[in-house]
């Protein structure tokens, strides 16, 4: 007899000695029993007992440990006495022969999810039409699985009709546009907002007869959740434009936050939801229940593959150990990445994959440590595992089903496929391997990151604010944004709570009371809202400490209040770059990118053949993608390309100023000028069109780009960097002494840390400009400086690491400068290398560097570096042009006016080298432009 046929017999065997009891508290054989009993190794009876449950022959149950009977006991009717539910099977078994109630297969609804459960069938059940609940729990616990398990138990017991759906909104995918939220959620009528050429229907009339799922329903605006309130009292609701609620829809409403409802909702919108339910954090979930999910995902997995896969104890304990912020969705993400790695390296076995912990990142190798560090619930595992997990592709559980943390698409597919094509190219497997794992981390990663990042800063954060503080902090918010009509962004938490706990610090000192200049009441004095709701936050901690808070206290608060405000309005403006030339905005908004690091610019470049319509259409894609919420600056190089502005606003509803005769310095410029604090669209548009280059430094004026681009030599002052908080004092020296800290291990003793107050800021940092070479800063604001930036929730976040790898950059750049004076025509010639098809960079840069010093020296004009580079760039795409004869045209009116240009006879001098060096002249359409960059880019100065 073959041994996969003596181990079916025994478990027939077994089966068969089973009373309806027995069967029906889930007993059968087990691996171990087996081992036991025929005397064959425990992989062997393992596999066995998979193929033998893959071809049907047995059932698998699920469980600790795993226990298999046959099909017959399964159908065969169940005792009467029995007391706990029918055991869950594999899928394998017919519809009809497994349990329907959804809740009764969910892993944890017997367990740590129990309450929750009756909760949620409570909540579905109450006549007459249910009541309407708030799921609560972080990042990645089951909150939307747990919805789907809802509707599916209503639609089973008929509670809703089967035909009508769930609909899923959330509401963190337009919190920076309200209308279009309400737009969305209520639906609209025609000519409500530019755009709506019709009346449309919204989610909540989609959702009649059936659940709409509210989620993130703390990024709801004031205004959204008293709609969602009154719907929830009467049943009706008005479209965006109507005034009258004449609408009707009978919906179950379920609503999920990660936040704490008291702070983060209305009070009155908490009030109208009878149930809360509170899912728990996958930490604090039984052991048991810890390694049902983690089977679960894996079983997940071994589908998609085709594979069984063997995981070992190690394995096992590092993942769990792994999951530090993102909960269940984390510990699917990390199984996806080693169930990933796996699959590339055993794509030849046709069998099984093993997975031990050699084969881990090591990320989450840590886990081991890190389940080590806690001796009763490292225990509780090891009392739960075999030396090797096996699951079969046979397997998925009944109980998971496709969810927010599925990927869009078979990362295995894209694994075998990436692997054919590299083997045909003739690379080697370490170098085939070696590539896709990599690609493997980048694919996971983008996926997960945006749910992972919220959990990981909260923890950061409380490594050094007590929990007590971050909660009263977070109570606060609440109250204050209920005051101020406002919402403010997570940097609310880390700057007030950092705030308080260095009151408390003083309080605990003995030093109370501080200084108030006449400057800080005169700015006080400007926000009226901020300190009525600095009063507020007097009297919560007055109460909360019980002790009496000082005037000069609210004063400070105050300005952290304005501060904080002035960096919340949606988006910065964005920007884009619209030029003829197939690549001479891409060439600008290379220069811009290289010393400005954007995050908000776009460059659309128009070869001089393309169509107009074509162009336009270009153009309002490149606006749709740089738009934040607050509008886009448009920088052509025509004026014919001004009149979209209006057209983009009708056709988007996005708003457009355009700025005609681009050159890098407005695009310099406008970068800026989107950085500083409360500046809108149309502000940035009226200062752009009274930008004439950086010639003029007023003594009130802060250092510009110029400060960053400058030749170290003649930057004798020390090196600083400055950290921003409302006083000067606790967190800004917290900063300091984090940032010294980086700085002493990397052996850097040139850079001095120095923190600085809000109050009388612009003026601060002038006078250390004086005395200091500011090269970056952090804090609760951005300054007005050209120097990189990491807002307080970042620095914390990371432990600074972010922030300290950008202040070594600028110190290599500046180091590389000193070092390198070529470096200037060094980025010419790698720009030309990337952006020009036709002209050899090597032999013309020297050629278009004597073409601007002839221009300096005959115009006796001094240029600045970015200047240089903006000309060079652009005469360089003048001669391509030339050669492929695509100039651009300049009007007739336009050209009459190149030889009263100032500029004329230095552009002829200089043109005169090209025509003895290369043998091109430039037409007077391109002279007309060149002539261009100087009103707007040239530094003047008397040679």
């Amino acid at each position: 007899m073959k041994r996969i046929e003596r181990i079916y017999s025994q478990v027939v065997k077994i089966s068969q000695q089973l009373t309806p009891e027995e069967i029906d508290h889930g007993a059968g054989a087990t691996t171990k029993q087996l081992v036991a009993d025929l005397g064959i190794v425990r992989p062997n009876v393992s596999k066995a007992l998979n193929d033998l449950a893959r071809t049907g022959k047995l059932i698998k149950l699920a469980g600790r440990p795993v226990r298999y009977i046959t099909p017959e006991l399964v159908q065969q009717p169940m005792a009467a006495s029995a007391a706990t539910p029918v055991p869950t099977v594999v899928k394998t078994l017919p519809a009809a022969e497994v349990t329907t109630d959804f809740f009764d297969k969910m892993i944890g609804a017997q367990g740590s999810l129990k309450n929750q459960v009756e909760q949620a069938k409570a909540a579905m059940l109450y006549p007459p039409k249910g009541l309407n609940t708030l799921i609560i729990g972080p990042t990645g616990s089951g909150k939307t699985f747990f919805v789907h398990g809802m509707y599916q138990f209503s639609s089973v017991h008929k509670i809703i009709d089967t035909e009508k759906p769930l609909i899923t909104f959330n509401c963190a995918d337009y919190a920076h546009n309200p209308e279009l939220l309400m737009s969305h959620l209520f639906g609209y009528t025609k000519g409500a907002f530019t755009g709506a050429n019709e009346d449309k229907d919204g989610l909540i009339q989609e959702a009649e007869g059936g659940m709409l799922f509210l989620d993130e329903v703390h990024r709801l605006p004031p205004e959204g959740q008293e709609m969602i309130f009154y719907f929830m009292d009467h049943g009706t609701y008005s479209r965006l434009g109507e005034t009258a609620k004449t609408h009707h829809a009978n919906v179950r409403l379920v609503c999920a936050t990660t936040e704490n409802p008291e702070s983060s909702l209305l009070e009155t919108f908490v009030r109208r939801i009878p149930i809360t339910i509170q899912l728990p954090a996958f930490n604090q979930r039984p052991a048991k229940e810890q390694l049902q999910l983690l089977q679960s995902l894996f079983s997940l997995e071994a589908n998609r593959i085709h594979k069984q896969v063997q995981i070992s104890e190690d394995v096992v304990k590092a993942l769990l150990g792994s999951v530090t912020y993102g909960n269940v969705g984390q510990l699917k993400s990390n199984i996806q990445l080693v169930c990933a790695q796996g699959f590339l390296r055993h794509m030849q076995s046709d069998d099984s994959i093993m997975i031990t912990a050699e084969d881990l990142p090591a990320t989450i190798q840590a886990g081991i440590a890190t389940l080590a560090s806690n001796r009763d619930e490292l225990g509780e595992v090891t009392k739960l595992l075999e030396p090797v997990m096996v699951i079969g592709p046979d397997q998925t559980s009944a109980t998971l089903q496709q969810d927010a943390y599925e990927l869009p698409y078979n990362l295995y597919e894209i694994i075998g496929d990436k692997a054919a094509i590299l083997k045909s190219e003739g690379l080697d497997q370490e170098h085939i391997n070696n590539f896709i794992t990599t690609d493997i981390n980048l694919h996971l990663k983008s996926f997960y990151h945006e749910t992972a990042i919220d959990e990981q800063a909260d923890n950061k954060l409380a490594e050094i604010v007590d929990h007590d503080i971050i909660d009263l902090t977070k109570e606060i918010q609440g109250k204050v944004q209920q005051l101020l009509g406002y919402t403010f962004k997570r940097n609310f938490v880390y700057a007030v709570s950092l705030h308080i706990s260095s009151f408390v610090k003083r309080i605990q000192s003995g030093k109370l009371v501080r200084n108030i200049s006449e400057d800080l009441k005169g700015m006080v004095a400007d926000y009226p809202k901020e300190l009525e709701a600095a009063y507020l936050i007097k009297q919560e901690l007055e109460t909360h400490y019980n002790v009496p808070i000082p005037k000069s206290e609210v004063y400070y608060l105050t300005i952290l209040l304005a501060s904080l405000r002035s960096v919340q309005v949606a988006g910065k403006v964005g920007v884009v770059v619209a030029a003829h030339g197939s690549s001479t905005a891409s060439s600008m908004v290379q220069v811009v990118n290289k010393l400005l690091s954007a995050d908000n610019l776009l460059a659309y470049d128009m070869p001089i053949e393309m169509s107009p319509q074509i162009a336009y259409q270009g153009i309002v894609e490149k606006v749709r993608q740089a738009d934040n919420g607050n509008g886009v600056i448009l920088l052509v190089d025509m004026g014919s390309l001004s009149t979209f502005s209006e057209r983009i606003y009708e056709e988007t509803g996005i708003k457009v100023q355009t700025i005609d005769m681009v050159t890098t310095a407005m695009v310099l410029e406008a970068v800026r000028k989107t950085e500083l604090i409360d500046n809108d669209l149309n502000i940035i548009y009226s200062e752009l069109k009274e930008f004439h280059g950086y010639s003029k430094v007023n003594g009130d004026t802060l250092p510009s780009v110029k400060a960053l681009t400058a030749e170290p030599a003649q930057q004798k002052l020390p090196r600083a960097v400055v950290a921003i908080c409302s006083t000067g004092e606790g967190t800004a020296v917290r900063i300091q002494k984090m940032i010294e800290q980086q700085l002493v291990d990397q052996l850097i003793d040139d850079v001095t840390v120095i923190p600085i107050s809000v109050v009388n800021m612009k003026q601060t940092l002038y006078d250390l400009s004086q005395k200091y070479h500011i090269i970056a800063a952090t804090g609760i604001v951005k300054p007005d400086l050209q120097v990189p930036f990491v807002a307080l929730d970042r620095l914390i976040q990371d432990d600074g690491r972010d922030f300290f790898e950008q202040v070594m950059a600028v110190i290599d750049h500046e180091e590389l400068q000193a070092t390198t004076p070529n470096l200037t025509k060094e980025l010419c010639e790698s720009y030309m290398k990337d952006y020009f098809l036709y002209l050899n960079p090597h032999k013309l840069i020297d050629i278009l560097w004597r073409y601007a010093d002839t221009l300096s020296d005959t115009l006796k004009l001094s240029f600045t570096e970015t200047f240089r580079i903006g000309l060079i760039l652009h005469v360089a795409g003048a001669l391509e042009r030339t050669l492929l004869r695509q100039t651009v045209t300049a009007t007739v009116v336009e050209r009459a006016t190149i030889k009263q240009s100032p500029y004329y006879t230095g552009i002829q001098a200089s043109n005169a080298i090209l025509q003895e060096q290369l043998q091109l002249s430039l037409n007077d359409d391109e002279i007309y432009y060149v002539e261009q960059l100087f009103d707007t880019q040239a530094q003047k100065s008397v040679s």
